[in-house]
């Protein structure tokens, strides 16, 4: 059946070198999509970062001009708030200076925006002013009927 020039196995290789070429155009495939991924992947973690941290330092720096206009009127009248309020505003500040600024990877970064945004609305409620900080979604938005 087989002669010595083994022409049997050599229809083998053949077909063999068939299914590693689909292998390989399969590797080198995934291998260029994964590359391409990584690199998109970062520049796209980039942008979300930046516009991420943009928003936050914005919003820190709201919570932080109304703590200081707050505290100058307090300077020039001391008895310009009520004890609750100037309470108040002195737990906002300390939670403003608490923030890790330089350790965005810190769990407890959305807490503490979240109690001060809350201890923020106590003291506008408080004073029956209305301040709002604008750049992040008010609690009405996507609530249409």
């Amino acid at each position: 059946m087989l002669g010595s020039s083994g022409q049997a196995g050599d229809s083998a290789d053949i077909f063999e070198s068939s299914v590693n070429l689909e292998d390989q155009l399969i590797q080198q495939g995934y291998n260029e999509g994964f590359k391409d991924g990584v690199e998109l992947g970062k520049a796209e973690g980039r942008d979300v970062g930046l516009k991420t941290g943009f928003e936050t330092g914005e919003e820190l720096g709201f919570y932080r001009g109304c703590i200081n206009i707050w505290k100058a009127a307090i300077e020039v009248e001391p008895t310009v708030f009520s004890a609750r309020v100037q309470k108040n505003l002195k737990q906002l500040e300390e939670l403003a200076d608490s923030y890790p600024l330089l350790d965005p990877e810190n769990e407890s970064v959305q807490d503490i925006l979240g109690t001060m945004r809350t201890k923020f609305r106590a003291i506008c409620a408080t004073l029956s002013v209305h301040l709002e900080y604008e750049g992040y979604p008010k609690s009405t938005e996507g609530t249409e009927f």
